[in-house]
């Protein structure tokens, strides 16, 4: 059984940057000019973890399979602050971990969660060239909201 907890200051440490250095990948692969990704990534980055640490509302986790660490979990609410609305910012298995199913049960987690934090929607953002994830979310009868495309020319 998954289960989850909040990564600790030290854990925050390395992590902050590691996962926004991703995020800011992921929105260039994405189509994003590199100055743009930097530029956004960098003011949300301060805007979600001001000085290190998670904002209000902001819950960095460690995805636990029994006693081990496989993945993390980031639930926060969401821009526009819906009141009953919890965000998944980034959930990933460690790569080690991946194929036994550990993403699927990180995110039944994230639902209990919610629950547990009287939310009664879940939502998220997927780049489109993640394929795999999108899989997952479909699976689990997450809805397209939106969908956003570009063409380079």
């Amino acid at each position: 059984m998954v289960t989850l907890r909040e990564k600790s200051k030290e854990e925050l440490v390395t992590w902050i940057p590691e996962t926004f250095a991703g995020y800011i990948e992921e929105r260039i692969g994405a189509g994003e000019s590199r100055a743009s990704a930097e530029t956004n990534g960098k003011a949300q980055q301060e805007q979600l973890f001001p000085g290190g640490l998670p904002a209000e509302g902001q819950h960095a986790m460690n995805v636990l399979d029994g006693d081990e660490v496989v993945g993390t979990l980031w639930m926060g609410k969401p821009f526009g602050n819906l009141e009953s609305t919890w965000f998944v910012f980034y959930v990933e298995i460690d790569e080690a971990h991946r194929g036994r199913g550990l993403g699927r049960a990180a995110m039944q987690a994230a639902e209990d969660w919610t629950k547990e934090h009287d939310g009664t929607r879940v939502a998220l953002n997927v780049f489109g060239p993640n394929v795999v994830a999108r899989s997952l979310y479909d699976s689990l009868g997450y809805q397209v909201m939106a969908t956003a495309m570009f063409k380079d020319l």
